[in-house]
């Protein structure tokens, strides 16, 4: 049997937590066309008859730190790779030219004295792409591989190379629950993203970064149904107008998307009730 601890990183938008989650087969981590929807490292479990393996999916890292909520996801993927994870899969997106941000994260992966593999995203796209300005990188690597992370191309053979370069071990996780693969995270904070992804994917380009979401109480009402009271938290007034929306659409565009989606998660009815307030400080609770 095989064991160990594999960090994915790349930079933001590279498909790292798509990826996660069509390898799992469960969504553990939320996703969205915009930077900075990661905000914490997830770890999560796979295993079948080979060992296991336990999925690191880490922010993606900024080339320049612009704000305060930034400034505190930035060093999580470099802080992932000094714990010295069994391998590192590096994640490129071959549809965006290199440049200073992509030298960052390719500088840290370099100083990691562990086995890596190369994951070229987003094969499903054939233009624009930059593959041959990642080429010459292959041979730093102890292997490489071409993924569609989203429609789920060679992930069986991604799978076949990492466990090729992990030890062999005992089981790191004896009391795993097949259905619920996420490690490091609890149903409320789970819920939270789910709602604060549904924020991100409704609202305009500048509002998502100013807010989060914390749930205040989940109470399973009788055995079919979720009564769940959450706060979705920006740090100006002005977006909590924009958030809250012309007589509550917005919001309500929000919670019946978070809603649903979690309805298909707990295969129970969920009542959702959710209020936006405003905080400064916020970020400084990350």
């Amino acid at each position: 049997m095989k064991a160990g601890y594999v960090a994915i990183v790349g930079r933001p938008n590279s498909g790292k937590s798509t990826l996660l989650n069509n390898i799992l087969g469960n969504k553990v981590s939320i996703t969205s066309p915009k930077p900075q929807t990661t905000r914490f490292s997830i770890q999560a479990l796979y295993e079948d008859d080979r060992g296991q393996i336990i999925f690191i999916d880490t922010p993606g890292v900024f080339g320049k730190v612009k704000d305060p909520v930034s400034a505190r996801i930035n060093p999580q993927a470099e802080n992932t790779l000094n714990a010295k994870p069994a391998v590192v899969v590096y994640l490129v997106d071959h549809t965006r030219d290199r440049n200073f941000e992509e030298n960052k994260i390719l500088g840290l992966v370099r100083r990691v004295k562990t086995r890596k593999i190369m994951a070229v995203n987003k094969i499903d796209v054939k233009k624009p792409t930059f593959f041959p300005h990642y080429k010459f990188m292959e041979e730093e690597f102890d292997d490489c591989v071409q993924i569609s992370g989203l429609y789920k191309t060679n992930l069986n053979l991604l799978l076949d190379k990492i466990f090729a370069l992990l030890p062999v071990h005992e089981k790191i996780i004896t009391d795993a629950n097949p259905a619920t693969p996420l490690l490091n995270v609890d149903s409320k904070m789970f819920i939270a993203e789910i709602i604060r992804e549904k924020a991100f994917l409704f609202l305009r380009k500048e509002v998502p970064y100013t807010l989060t979401c914390v749930v205040d109480e989940i109470t399973t009402k009788n055995e079919k149904t979720l009564y769940i009271k959450a706060r979705i938290i920006t740090n100006d007034q002005k977006y909590k107008s924009m958030i809250i929306g012309e007589k509550g659409r917005m919001v309500k565009e929000i919670g019946m998307a978070a809603r649903k989606e979690l309805q298909t998660a707990t295969s129970k009815s969920v009542f959702l009730e959710l209020l936006v307030e405003s905080n400064p400080h916020w970020h400084e609770s990350l």
